[in-house]
């Protein structure tokens, strides 16, 4: 209520009490116009009251929320169902406009005012993150691969004679399939659009960028037929993070757009470190990261950021038509709920946590005879071998992510040795270990955001069953055949 309507009920309720209201309704406008005034993520979280209170200010702005509107167009932001207005806190225009994402949206004050307030909010969250230098950024409501191939076509307008793209490999199809859509798309206009796979060096047990085989690639194909170099920072171990700060002169060097791939990298301060290096000493255009890996949203969103701002809106000006508010409101929200010191909270005990993943599957594969293998430039997942298991049955390493599965341990993931997969036409040996031939099959595991120690005790337990039941049926077929 305003100050005339606070000033009425003092006549119906006593004086005190109504001041009393209208002091806990200035602290929660306080908050409001704090966030109005900074655009950045308060230091404490708010109340989901404050929050809602925040939200329904906002939707009231919105033309389909006039009291008396009478909408004749195609588009009124008219809904059947009030269950789903109310999950949306009836913020029904979503964002942007038919020629621009980040566009102002006549019809909608309060959705318009969301989007740049969130946009605003993270950008604040990517730089207490680690990259302290980034111009801009914009919520996308899309996930991590089509977010790179809007990024990919954007690069087209700026170099219309390239055709290619340098990848230092990564087996995970969205990031494969994020070049071949965009490729898939320019075809009719261009042919021979390809991206070009760099095989990574094994160093140890871990698996890195080979700087000279990029390189050499470039020097081949020549620096102004290359749309940009795709790199990536977070992977499953053993593959590492790319070394970003070479890549990024070498980019620089040649003049050659740079992509990375920073997928649920936000949470962790080294990928976030090795982006403010990579474009600090050479060149990164933009890096993409995922909403629901790095902010515990529903999938859907991702962040498309970077240090020029002028090409950050020319990205935002290439995703065709309005978009769904879905992923900004929910970023936003969990945002302002958890406050900087929340989300803080969360990387800390990520972090404290993958010492002590890594603690645990070390103690479990030394009882098992394995190992975990030496990966240290990857702060987020981890790998143990499975030799052991490997030796007893051919179908032996499968059968264990089957049976973890079974038993309710979700996102570990088991390698075999020699698979092979082909993704939009590319076949991709060894597959899944961002390897042609890495040297053992292993297990994976991750340490991210929001994991406790609970889940990380129930893991290992459930793991080490798996391991002991499988070592017994192994024992029991190899004395049947003798």
């Amino acid at each position: 209520m305003n100050s005339d309507n606070f000033n009425l009920s003092e006549k119906i309720v006593s004086p005190s009490y109504i001041r009393q209201g209208s002091q806990a309704r200035r602290g929660h406008e306080q908050l409001i116009r704090q966030l109005l005034e900074q655009g950045k993520c308060p230091e404490e979280g708010w109340s989901e009251s404050t929050v809602e209170l925040f939200l329904s200010e906002l939707a009231v702005m919105d033309s389909n929320n006039f009291l008396g509107n009478c909408g004749v167009g195609e588009r009124e932001g008219r809904v059947a169902s009030s269950l789903v207005a109310r999950r949306h806190y009836r913020l029904i225009h979503g964002i942007g406009r038919s020629g621009d994402i980040a566009a102002i949206q006549p019809k909608a004050a309060g959705s318009s005012l969301l989007n740049k307030l969130t946009n605003s909010v993270v950008l604040d969250v990517l730089k207490l993150a680690g990259v302290r230098s980034v111009a801009s950024c914009f919520v996308v409501p899309m996930a991590t691969g089509m977010s790179l191939t809007l990024c990919f076509l954007t690069l087209r307008h700026r170099r219309p004679k390239a055709r290619y793209i340098i990848w230092p490999r990564i087996d995970q199809k969205s990031c494969f399939k994020s070049m071949i859509t965009c490729f898939t798309l320019l075809l009719t206009v261009f042919s021979g659009f390809e991206p070009v796979v760099v095989e990574n060096v094994l160093e140890g047990d871990e698996l890195r960028t080979d700087l000279e085989a990029v390189e050499r690639k470039i020097e081949e194909l020549g620096a102004e037929n290359i749309l940009c170099v795709h790199s990536t920072t977070s992977c499953f171990a053993p593959r590492v993070p790319d070394r970003l700060e070479e890549l990024s002169s070498l980019c620089s060097k040649h003049d050659i757009p740079h992509i990375v791939n920073n997928a649920y990298g936000v949470q962790s301060s080294k990928c976030m470190h090795l982006i403010q290096q990579g474009a600090r000493v050479g060149r990164i255009d933009a890096f993409v990261q995922s909403l629901d890996k790095n902010f515990m949203v529903p999938v859907g969103g991702a962040i498309i950021a970077g240090f020029d701002e002028s090409f950050i809106q020319e990205i935002s000006k290439m995703y065709p038509g309005r978009a769904s508010a879905s992923p900004s409101l929910d970023v936003l929200i969990t945002l302002l709920t958890l406050g900087v010191c929340g989300y803080k909270k969360y990387l800390s005990e990520r972090k404290e946590i993958y010492s002590f993943l890594a603690e645990q599957l070390k103690s479990l594969a030394s009882a098992h005879g394995e190992r975990l293998l030496h990966t240290p430039h990857n702060p987020i997942s981890l790998a143990m071998s499975l030799d052991g298991l490997q030796a007893n049955s051919d179908k032996a390493v499968t059968q264990l992510g089957s049976m973890l599965f079974t038993r309710q341990v979700s996102g570990a993931r088991v390698i075999p040795l020699g698979k092979e997969q082909t993704v939009s036409g590319h076949t991709f040996r060894g597959f899944m270990s961002h390897s042609e031939s890495y040297p053992c099959p292993y297990l994976n595991a991750a340490s991210a955001v929001g994991i406790t120690r609970e889940d990380v005790t129930v893991c290992i337990k459930r793991l080490d069953k798996c391991l002991k039941t499988l070592k017994k049926e192994g024992e029991e077929s190899r004395d049947m055949r003798l």
